[in-house]
């Protein structure tokens, strides 16, 4: 098992490897001691994997609770949130218990926003089941759900007191929410540099899985713990996320949102190269890895639409947007533009590059 320590507020331990959900009950009464917990899912990973948790808890002594809502960004929704909290509610949880999210990305998101609302703030604890959700958004605290506007517009920060990735589950997992995990992992590797990055590049990624989450964690920890709250650096996580959230929206989200952040970060890096903000090897490097990981590289939707959806994206500010930009591998950086100007910059990065193999 490895062990990631991410230093924020009271910090907390990332474990990752084979075998944890069997040990969960015993992990967590070790770090949040004597309490009750609600495990909240959803109806596909609650079929998997709940009873194997509760039982686990039992045997640890721990009083468990579960609530599962169905599966899908569909369900990431207020009215969802609202049915999570009234269940914390009726289950007689205190300030004093605890929440644990198992599941993917849209379970954590909600889970946490819920403990992070419950009497103003309780402790959870993030059980990722998906290569998503344990290489990028069990760790960090952020927090959120969709509204009708855009894809989450409203959430907080709240870290997690621990979280157990049990890469046994990635066994189960359908082929594409595997690949949207590969997505976030390579634009993990084009923030970090070069040892990821070419695992990606020359097609051996998926021989490397517990290395890659644990170098993601590594890398999301010092980013999370220099800027917890998003002010400066912690905007570059959002790498290919602009266009990425926008052809969610576009689509009703029945795009993941892995192979739209994949498809969003190909067209920000031949932009990018395009515009003259970056080398063009570095688009086509980029453009390559996704094909080697079978990810989009492109989307039918247009410029006009794709411009008007990101504008919703929470990283506009008032008639600027924030991008994050590819200039090499390992060395990004962020570029403020304004909202007049996304449409043109979004049509130079949509037709692939001429060399791209």
């Amino acid at each position: 098992m490895r062990t990631q320590r991410v230093n924020v507020g009271k910090g907390y331990d990332v474990k990752i490897g084979k075998g944890l959900l069997t040990q969960c009950g015993g992990e967590v009464a070790g770090v949040l001691g004597p309490c009750s917990i609600a495990v909240v899912t959803d109806a596909n990973v609650g079929g998997l994997y709940l009873e194997r948790c509760l039982t686990s808890f039992e045997e640890a002594g721990i009083r468990a609770t579960a609530f599962t809502f169905p599966a899908g960004e569909g369900a990431k929704t207020l009215s969802t949130l609202s049915d999570i909290l009234e269940a914390l509610a009726s289950s007689g949880l205190t300030r004093a218990d605890g929440v644990v999210a198992l599941g993917g990305g849209v379970t954590g998101d909600m889970a946490g926003f819920a403990a992070g609302c419950y009497m103003r703030g309780v402790r959870f604890v993030q059980l990722p089941t998906t290569l998503l959700a344990a290489v990028d958004s069990s760790v960090g605290g952020k927090t959120a759900v969709d509204l009708r506007a855009g894809k989450n517009l409203a959430g907080l920060f709240h870290q997690p007191s621990l979280v157990l990735c049990d890469t046994d589950c990635l066994n189960t997992l359908p082929e594409a929410e595997y690949q949207c995990g590969l997505a976030e992992a390579l634009k993990t590797g084009v923030l970090s540099g070069e040892g990821l990055f070419r695992l990606f590049e020359e097609g051996t990624a998926r021989q490397y899985t517990e290395e890659i989450i644990a170098h993601c964690v590594e890398y999301k920890a010092g980013v999370v713990e220099r800027d917890e709250k998003e002010r400066g650096e912690r905007k570059l996580l959002n790498l290919g996320h602009t266009v990425g959230h926008a052809i969610e929206l576009c689509s009703g989200y029945t795009i993941l949102h892995g192979l739209a952040v994949a498809a969003g970060l190909a067209v920000i890096a031949r932009a990018s190269a395009r515009l003259g903000w970056s080398a063009p090897a570095t688009a086509l490097r980029i453009e390559g890895a996704l094909k080697k990981s079978s990810l989009p590289i492109t989307t039918n939707y247009s410029p006009s639409e794709l411009s008007k959806a990101a504008l919703s994206d929470k990283k506009r500010e008032m008639n600027n947007i924030t991008l994050a930009i590819p200039c090499e591998i390992g060395a990004c950086a962020l570029r403020t533009v304004g909202v007049g100007e996304l449409e043109g910059i979004i049509a130079a990065g949509l037709p692939p590059l001429e060399g791209a193999r």
